[in-house]
């Protein structure tokens, strides 16, 4: 009982301490149940370059943010739910390593941690909490997951139309795909109800042409009485070709002095298993 109650009381004082990090303007993290698994820093593939981003795993949300004074003080704070999380290993490259895809239903994102030691770490422990999460609640798993965004500097050219990049022709990304394309090639604007359920967002004319198609079939399947169920994809099936899936190779490139250990926090399961990462007793 009272390792119990020490460890609730340690467990409460970290996750005010990743609180007081985000400063007024963060959401407050603590709840009853909450427990803080692990944090670190990881390289996030933004749109212009990679960025080095803190990553706290609780038992029930993944937060992170961008580091303006490291240790003291972070912005842009994300909360993304564990059971709306997908995520997809990926192969080493050149450029960089120990890298993975985190799909979420309102934004997809690249990853990498310093080593494969903590890539490991880092996926099994999301998964391992995540599992946890949905055996033990009414949560469901997510369905539909959004595109991770083609970096900026990937291409000089619209990956629809080949338009070339300038100061006058600005790179946009569409919504439904990711790719980079052209203002002339992404004038469309399309309700994609897992990303914003009230606003249309950009998309190229392909995939505002398919999405169309999709809803034409959907409604024409209604009034016949059909089942909604045999228009949808079965699982791995592409969805025409602006679902074209895209896998980082040459993206990210950081320098080693970004990283800093992935710190595995909950106690509970050290006992239990040798796991990847420190393990503060």
């Amino acid at each position: 009982m009272a390792s119990k109650i020490a460890f609730t009381l340690e467990n409460r004082e970290r996750i005010q301490a990743v609180e007081s990090l985000f400063g007024p303007t963060g959401t407050v993290l603590a709840m009853p149940s909450r427990v803080l698994v692990g944090e670190g820093r990881l390289i996030k593939q933004c749109r212009r370059r990679p960025q080095p981003k803190a990553f706290f795993l609780f038992n029930d949300v993944l937060v992170y943010g961008s580091i303006i004074v490291h240790g003291r003080w972070l912005k842009g704070q994300k909360i993304i739910p564990l059971e709306h999380i997908q995520m997809e290993d990926l192969e080493d490259c050149t450029m960089m390593k120990n890298q993975w895809l985190i799909r979420t239903p309102r934004k997809s994102f690249y990853v990498a941690a310093a080593s494969l030691q903590e890539k490991r770490a880092w996926m099994e422990h999301i998964e391992d909490c995540r599992s946890s999460l949905l055996r033990s609640s009414d949560c469901r798993p997510g369905s539909t997951f959004a595109m991770a965004w083609i970096p900026d500097q990937v291409s000089a050219l619209c990956m629809r139309c080949t338009r070339v990049f300038s100061v006058t022709k600005r790179r946009h990304h569409c919504r439904n795909c990711g790719f980079l394309v052209c203002e002339r090639c992404s004038k469309e604007r399309v309700l994609l109800p897992h990303i914003n359920p009230t606003k249309p967002l950009r998309v190229c004319r392909l995939c505002q042409q398919n999405l169309l198609q999709e809803k034409d079939n959907h409604d024409e399947a209604r009034q016949r009485g059909g089942s909604m169920e045999d228009e949808v994809p079965s699982e791995g099936e592409n969805d025409g070709d602006s679902s074209e899936r895209h896998t980082s190779k040459l993206w990210l490139h950081c320098p080693a002095e970004t990283w800093t250990p992935y710190t595995y926090l909950k106690t509970a399961h050290c006992a239990k298993k040798s796991t990847p990462g420190s393990c503060i007793k």
